[in-house]
């Protein structure tokens, strides 16, 4: 289903040799006035909130949600079951695991130094592991690896690598606890 006035399969600026199609699979839901460029792979049960914005050259896994007025720029991968909130920001060259959560208002950066001459040529966007789950309002530094089934706090600014299960917290974010110590348990 594609609801009034989306856009889909506009042409980059730059285009990619053979980066011209656009693949949708089956059973997706594009929500209105959202914009899908030309040269994205995109999975069965893909569901966007209004007025998302996807670039070119990604590619996005099965039964993936992307949230009211996020941003996914170019050249990323997104993994199966993936979930952005609404207001999140992916930069160029990030890469979302499988089953990883993206809470509303989570920002990725990919430009260590903005505006430096070289700064183009040195982005890195984080790569957030399986299942890591990336609370609201939380920045993540360029080239950052979340491990498998992090768990980062709302508004916390994550600097360094986080291991897996860990959960983080603050500015600079920091380990507090382990996930096996949260009182709800591995899956809360």
């Amino acid at each position: 289903m594609v609801e009034d006035f989306c856009v889909i399969g506009v042409p980059a600026r730059h285009p990619e040799p053979g980066g011209t199609s656009t693949s949708i699979g089956s059973g997706s839901w594009i929500r209105s006035h959202t914009v899908i460029y030309a040269g994205n792979t995109i999975g069965r049960g893909f569901v966007t909130g209004n007025k998302v914005n996807i670039r070119e050259c990604n590619q996005i896994g099965d039964d993936v949600s992307i949230g009211t007025l996020s941003i996914v720029e170019h050249h990323i991968r997104i993994g199966h079951r993936v979930r952005i909130h609404s207001q999140a920001f992916i930069p160029e060259f990030s890469i979302l695991e499988d089953d990883c959560w993206i809470g509303p208002h989570v920002v990725l950066t990919n430009a260590k130094y903005p505006l430096s001459l070289l700064a183009k040529q040195t982005l890195k966007g984080p790569h957030i592991g399986r299942g890591a789950k990336v609370g609201a309002n939380a920045t993540i530094l360029p080239g950052v690896v979340i491990g498998e089934n992090a768990l980062i706090g709302a508004g916390s600014v994550v600097v360094t690598d986080v291991p897996a299960n860990a959960v983080v917290v603050g500015n600079p974010a920091r380990i507090i606890k382990t996930l096996d110590r949260l009182p709800y348990g591995v899956n809360a």
